[in-house]
């Protein structure tokens, strides 16, 4: 029961999540106006904002002009739904979930906003590194420090590549590995690093392999930061454990 009600939410904040991502790099009101089709301008009624199925039920399309509806809204709320159900089930109705879920909401609206405009928001950085201030005073991590010192570290790492490869690595993922730090801690932001690293390079081959993206052409790194941080935090001491095994072998 607790996992349903957590999923129906997740869904409901999955969509809200969509909204932040696509209008607050554009400048626009996250309350107004409500949501329309992006082709005839028909406003949505509440049944064609239901999260997920009712994209299903309309088949990807505008009920009014048929004009195709973007896979990206239902893919993200599903899977805002999907980190809330694992975070639960992983962590257990424990405080640090608060932090987890804080960590998920800022990695769907993040990774929306850069995979569609090649974005990190400042606006949506300064929030969530508001909340996660506030989440460690009262959640602090051990030692406490651990959070100032992942945040510089965070920072100063991605920065430092940036300088390095002249370029290669944008500002807002220089700005989002220092707010990963604050959150996470040192130890869990380094792995976080090189599991964002992983994925990028497998997922980056795969897309030059399939002629999905062309040699050369920049890709976003955000959503490979947020998979390697969620990775990370969730199962980052069983990773460790698997790691330092084989080389006890």
């Amino acid at each position: 029961m607790v996992l349903f009600i957590i999923t129906t939410y997740a869904l409901l904040l999955g969509s809200f999540y969509n909204v932040v991502g696509l209008r607050v790099p554009l400048k626009k009101s996250i309350v107004k106006p409500r949501s329309s089709c992006p082709y005839c301008r028909h406003q949505l009624t509440a049944f064609e904002l239901l999260p997920v199925f009712s994209y299903v039920i309309q088949k990807g399309k505008c009920r009014r002009c048929q004009g195709r509806i973007s896979p990206l809204y239902p893919f993200m709320e599903a899977l805002n739904a999907s980190l809330f159900a694992l975070a639960y089930v992983q962590i257990g109705l424990e405080w640090e979930l608060l932090v987890a879920w804080t960590l998920i909401s800022m990695f769907i609206i993040i990774t929306v906003s850069d995979l569609k405009y090649m974005v990190i928001p400042d606006k949506v950085l300064l929030f969530f590194t508001g909340l996660f201030v506030l989440e460690r005073i009262f959640l602090p991590l051990s030692p406490w420090w651990d959070s100032l010192v992942g945040a510089g570290v965070g920072f100063i790492l991605l920065l430092t590549i940036a300088v390095v490869s002249k370029g290669g690595m944008g500002g807002g993922d220089i700005k989002l590995y220092g707010v990963i730090g604050l959150a996470v801690g040192l130890k869990v932001t380094l792995l976080s690093f090189m599991l964002a690293t992983f994925f990028g390079a497998i997922i980056g081959l795969l897309a030059l392999a399939c002629k999905v993206i062309e040699k050369g052409k920049p890709i976003p790194f955000g959503p490979f930061i947020a998979a390697g941080t969620v990775v990370a935090f969730l199962y980052g001491e069983a990773i460790m454990s698997i790691y330092l095994s084989i080389f006890q072998m």
